[in-house]
């Protein structure tokens, strides 16, 4: 097609999932770009908990022994009732490896063993079509260029564009919202190496110590009609939060006030319905979805991260497998064949990924719905079954291996 920039793969998304299914197909050989909109690398979020089977996809993509290295491991959990001051320990340090990363660590990583020029910035895609003739995808970016690919891979987030084209349903919004940020002690913090969470009314607050001088906490509370507005400032969400918390101990009131301002970010807790993603095969033609874009779910697991991980080791494994992707066909009965093979690998994907998202989707939907302020007492207790009968377990899920690349 006259004008259009072609691509092996393209990936749309610089953030975790992007990067790591970049690293992914780089360290099998195929080469791909990946087009984020930000004019910078975008680490939202502060922190990201990496439980034992994102640390074996971490593993397999090559950097998680200098990951480990900047973030110490959680060794164990305590839940805290603050009206009463009851402790619960939780599982934690008995899974298997815990450890808290700074988001930029992750990212930086990642991008850094990329080859040059594979990931391009300041690049929004606005849309993506077929191509009638070819069934190559077509994707149509902000500044009037048009690009066509072999193969797409939308990695753009919640509010996905690849995500929609390939036929899932839009993200919906629970009831509550979170707030991240970071503090350090010059002198070095008293948390060890414990995963804390503070429970309150409907507020709850969680730390995990990053290094002997830092801390990661978040909040969770009720999202309010302000929040929008709140969310733009720093400041405002620092004195939302500190106001949240009043009557938690003093020493959790301090690490909030002490906090570095610019380290605040709030967000809305938006998630995936789980029985939408039984009803789609994941892929339309020759394009996908992966990480956020397709199993957007609340925090309550802490396996947002991990799962996006496992999609990039998974993804990359299925087109190395089932695709030629250096094969540059000539004829219809030979870009006929190469779509073939690209429906045969993401198929693959789909069928390895589908349950795995979607009881991690579903886990995550019944607890964020039991700690949604509206629920009913009704539907908090069918939640509460929920999870008795189905998630007994409450750790089944880091045990999960996405295995070899």
């Amino acid at each position: 097609m006259e004008g259009t920039e072609e691509e092996k793969i393209v990936i749309v998304g610089g953030g975790i999932c992007g990067l790591a299914t970049a690293l992914a197909l780089h360290r099998k050989g195929i080469g791909s770009i990946v087009l984020e909109r930000s004019e910078n690398l975008r680490a939202t979020g502060a922190a990201i908990i990496v439980q034992p089977n994102g640390w074996r996809a971490l593993d397999q993509l090559g950097i998680a022994s200098k990951l480990r290295q900047t973030a110490l491991s959680i060794q164990s959990g305590q839940y805290i009732t603050v009206k009463d001051g009851k402790q619960k320990d939780l599982q934690v340090g008995d899974v298997g490896e815990v450890r808290c990363l700074r988001r930029t660590d992750l990212i930086n990583t990642l991008a850094a063993n990329l080859p040059a020029n594979t990931l391009r910035l300041g690049i929004k895609v606005v849309s993506i079509k077929l191509d009638p003739f070819t069934s190559y995808p077509i994707l149509q970016l902000h500044d009037g260029r048009v690009m066509m690919a072999k193969v797409v891979i939308g990695c753009d987030g919640v509010n996905s564009t690849i995500a929609n084209f390939v036929g899932l349903n839009s993200t919906r919004v629970f009831s509550t919202c979170a707030i991240r940020g970071f503090t350090n002690y010059q002198t070095g913090h008293k948390f060890g190496s414990a995963f804390l969470v503070f429970s309150k009314d409907n507020v709850q607050l969680g730390l995990l110590p990053v290094t002997e001088k830092l801390v990661y906490w978040f909040v969770t509370r009720k999202l309010t009609s302000q929040d929008s507005m709140v969310s733009k400032y720093q400041r405002l969400i620092k004195e939302s939060t500190v106001e949240a918390i009043k009557g938690f101990p003093n020493h959790i009131m301090e690490m909030i006030k002490n906090s570095d301002e610019d380290s605040f970010h709030l967000t809305e807790l938006r998630y995936r319905a789980p029985w939408d993603l039984l009803r789609t095969n994941f892929h339309k033609g020759s394009v996908t979805a992966a990480g956020d874009a397709v199993h957007a779910m609340g925090p309550f697991l802490a396996q947002g991260g991990s799962a996006s991980l496992e999609d990039a080791v998974v993804l990359a494994r299925c087109l190395s497998q089932n695709m030629r992707i250096d094969i540059d066909p000539r004829g219809r009965k030979e870009r006929k064949m190469l779509m073939l093979e690209a429906a045969a690998a993401l198929d693959q994907y789909a069928k390895e990924r589908k349950m795995r998202v979607f009881w991690l989707s579903l886990e995550t939907f019944v607890i964020g719905t039991m700690l949604d302020t509206p629920a009913t007492m009704l539907l908090k207790g069918l939640c509460i079954i929920s999870l008795i009968i189905l998630f007994r377990d409450k750790t089944a899920h880091t045990r999960y291996d996405c295995g070899r690349l």
